[in-house]
C-alpha cells in the first residue's frame, strides 16, 4: 500500500489540533440524565432544568413529551415560585417583578424608569445648548446670566421640579424678554415630554409601594448611574482585562510552540509563521449584517503562508494571514453562556466574508490582513467550534454547577402565568400546579422559548468550548517540541523511488531524549536509524529499518496510534497499517 507524502503545513496544524483535543476542560458537563434523579432531595431549579431537557429529547425524537413530564416540570416551577417569594432567602427581583405586576403606580414608575437616562441625557443636550457655562461668560453680569446659570445648575443637579419653576420664571422674566429666540427653546424645553416624564418620576418617588420596589432592586446591587455602580462596573472592567490578559499570554505560548514546529533545519525560511493579536474588529466590508453580531474578539491566532492564496485579488501584499483560533476571555460561565449567540452571529459574519477578498482588520497590534477564504470557511456547527473557538476563564471550576441558567430562570419566573401564580400565593388564594400549564406549552410551541427549551445543550456547548488559562498552558508545555522540530526538516522528494541518503541524520542528546519519549526509542542507534526511515519514506515509505517493536504516526511528530490524525507506520513483519 502506497501512503501520500506529507504536505510541510501539516505538522503545526495537527499540533493545534492536537492541543485542542487533549488540553483539559475542567468546566465540561456530562449530560444531565446521568447526574440528575428525581427526586425530593433534588432542588427545584435542577428539576426544572431535568424536566426542559427531556422535553427537548422527545421533540428531537419527534415524539410528544409523557405527561409526567408535564408534571415534574408544573410541580418544578411552583416550587421555584414558592421559594423565590420567601422573605428570607428569596428572590428579590422576582419580588420586585411581582409587585410591578399587582401595582399600577409602581408599573408606570418602573415604564418610566427605563427611560429616564435617555430623557436626561436629552435634557442635558437642550439645557448646554441654552445655557453652557461657556455661553454664560460671554454675557454681561446682570439678570440674564444669573437664570441661565442656574437653569444650568438644577438641570445637572436633576432638581426637576425647581428646574421647571426656573424655566417658568425666566420665561415670565422681563429682563429675558427681548430674546425671541431664547423665549422660545425656553419654552420648548417647558413643555418637553422629556420633562414632564422626568418631573412625574421624581412624584412617583415618594410612593410607598415605590419605595418598597426601589428597596428590593437595590438588594440586587447599586442603582445604575450611581458611584457604587461606576466603581462596580470599573472593577468589573479591570476584572476582564485581567482575564484576557491570561488568555492572551497562553495563546501567545502557543504561538511560539508552533512557530517552533515550523522552522527548518535545511536553512530555508519558514513555511508558516504564526502570530496573536487582540482586539480584532471586523471591518464593514465584509458583506453581511454587523447587528447583534460579535465585531471585535479578544484574541486570535492567526497564521502567515509563505504564498498567497491563488484566488487573492491581484496586487495583494503578501503579508497575509489565515485565521486559527478565535479566544474570548470570560470572568466566568454565566458570562460566557449569555454570550454565545453573539458568538454564533460573529462568526456567521466572517463567514460571508468573499473567499478571493483580502480583508483589512484594526487590533491592538495594527492592522492585519487576513485572506477571505479562510473566513469564509468558518462554521458553526459543534465539531466546528471545537476546532475554532476557545472561551477562556480563570474561575474555580463549580463543584455543583448550576443546571438552570440565569436567563431561562428569570424567563420562567416572569411568564404572565407564573405571576398570577405568585399573585395567588401573596393574596393567600388558592394556587395549583395546573395553573402553570400555560407556560409548558409555551416552552414547547413558541419561538422565543426555544433558548428555554435548548437551555442545557447550550450550556454543555459553552463549557465544552471553556477552559482555564492555565490548563492551556499546561497543555502548550506538553505539546511535542524537539520532537515535532526534526520531523519539519524532512523534505518529500519529487520522484518516486528517488535514491535515498543512505546519510544518517544524528540527533542530539536532547532529541533522542525527548523522541524517546514520543517514539519509544530504546537506544541512540534506533533513534537515528528511524529517522533516517523517515527521510527515505518521504520517498518510497520503505520502512525495513524501523525499530522491530515501533508503531508511530509519520505526522504528526508524536502523536501515538489512534490519535485521530497523520500516517501510522507499523513493525516491519505487518508491513503498512492503515492510513489513519
Amino acid at each position: 500500500m502506497s501512503l501520500p507524502p506529507s504536505s510541510s503545513s501539516s505538522l503545526p496544524d495537527a499540533l493545534l489540533a492536537a492541543l485542542l483535543t487533549s488540553v483539559a476542560r475542567r468546566y465540561r458537563l456530562p449530560a444531565l440524565a446521568a447526574v440528575c434523579v428525581p427526586t425530593e432531595q433534588a432542588s427545584a431549579a435542577t428539576l426544572l432544568a431535568l424536566a426542559i431537557d427531556e422535553a427537548r429529547d422527545a421533540i428531537a425524537r419527534g415524539e410528544a413529551p409523557e405527561p409526567s413530564n408535564a408534571r415534574l416540570f408544573t410541580g418544578a416551577l411552583a416550587r421555584l415560585i414558592r421559594e423565590a417569594l420567601r422573605e428570607k432567602g428569596g428572590d428579590p427581583m422576582f419580588q420586585a417583578m411581582l409587585l410591578r405586576h399587582r401595582t399600577a403606580v409602581v408599573r408606570e414608575y418602573a415604564s418610566l424608569a427605563a427611560h429616564a437616562e435617555r430623557d436626561r441625557r436629552q435634557i442635558h443636550a437642550s439645557i448646554n445648548g441654552i445655557a453652557h457655562p461657556a455661553k454664560q461668560q460671554r454675557l454681561d453680569a446682570g439678570a440674564q446670566r444669573d437664570a441661565l446659570s442656574r437653569l444650568h445648575a438644577l438641570a445637572f443637579a436633576e432638581a426637576w421640579a425647581q428646574f421647571g419653576d426656573a424655566l417658568q420664571a425666566a420665561l415670565d422674566a422681563p429682563e429675558l424678554a427681548h430674546d425671541a429666540a431664547l423665549q422660545r427653546n425656553l419654552a420648548q424645553l417647558l413643555g418637553s415630554a422629556e420633562l414632564q416624564r422626568l418631573q412625574r418620576l421624581d412624584a412617583l418617588a415618594t410612593d410607598q409601594q415605590v419605595r418598597g420596589y426601589q428597596a428590593l432592586w437595590e438588594r440586587q446591587g447599586p442603582r445604575p448611574g450611581s458611584s457604587s455602580a461606576l466603581a462596580r462596573g470599573v472593577s468589573a472592567k479591570q476584572r476582564g482585562a485581567e482575564v484576557e490578559a491570561l488568555a492572551s499570554d497562553a495563546l501567545e505560548t502557543l504561538a511560539r510552540r508552533l512557530n517552533e514546529a515550523c522552522q527548518r533545519q535545511d536553512g530555508e525560511p519558514p513555511f508558516a509563521s504564526y502570530c496573536v493579536v487582540n482586539s480584532m474588529r471586523v471591518p464593514a466590508t465584509i458583506p453581511a449584517s454587523h447587528e447583534r453580531a460579535k465585531t471585535e474578539w479578544d484574541a486570535v491566532l492567526l497564521r502567515r503562508t509563505r504564498a498567497l492564496p491563488p484566488n487573492a485579488l491581484a496586487g495583494a501584499a503578501a503579508d497575509t494571514w489565515d485565521l486559527c483560533l478565535l479566544v474570548e476571555a470570560k470572568a466566568s460561565v454565566d458570562a460566557a453562556t449569555t454570550d454565545l449567540p453573539r458568538l454564533l452571529r460573529g462568526l456567521t459574519l466572517l463567514a460571508h466574508a468573499d473567499p478571493a477578498t483580502v480583508y483589512s482588520f484594526q487590533t491592538q497590534q495594527g492592522t492585519v490582513q487576513l485572506n477571505g477564504a479562510s473566513l469564509a470557511a468558518l462554521r458553526t456547527d459543534e465539531a466546528a467550534l471545537a476546532r475554532t473557538v476557545l472561551y477562556c476563564c480563570d474561575a474555580p471550576a463549580d463543584t455543583a454547577p448550576r443546571v438552570l441558567n440565569p436567563a431561562s430562570r428569570m424567563q420562567l419566573l416572569s411568564a404572565p402565568a407564573s405571576l398570577e401564580f405568585a399573585s395567588a400565593l401573596a393574596d393567600e388564594r388558592a394556587a395549583a400546579d395546573a395553573d402553570l400549564e400555560p407556560v409548558w406549552r409555551e416552552l414547547l410551541e413558541a419561538p422565543r422559548w426555544r433558548a428555554v427549551l435548548n437551555q442545557y445543550v447550550t450550556l454543555r456547548q459553552v463549557r465544552d468550548l471553556m477552559v482555564h488559562a492555565d490548563d492551556l498552558r499546561d497543555a502548550v508545555a506538553a505539546a511535542p517540541g524537539a520532537g515535532a522540530r526534526v520531523a519539519t526538516s524532512v523534505r518529500p522528494s519529487t520522484q518516486p523511488g528517488a535514491a535515498m541518503d543512505t546519510q544518517p541524520k544524528r540527533l542530539s542528546d536532547t532529541q533522542v531524549q525527548v523522541e524517546s519519549k514520543i517514539y519509544g526509542y530504546r537506544s541512540r542507534e534506533e533513534a537515528d536509524r528511524f529517522m533516517q526511515c523517515l527521510r527515505d519514506g518521504e520517498a518510497n515509505w520503505c520502512v525495513a529499518d524501523c525499530p522491530p517493536q515501533t508503531v508511530v504516526d509519520a505526522y504528526p511528530a508524536g502523536a501515538r496510534k489512534g490519535a485521530g490524525a497523520g500516517i501510522t507506520i507499523g513493525p516491519p513483519s505487518g508491513g503498512f497499517d492503515k492510513d489513519e
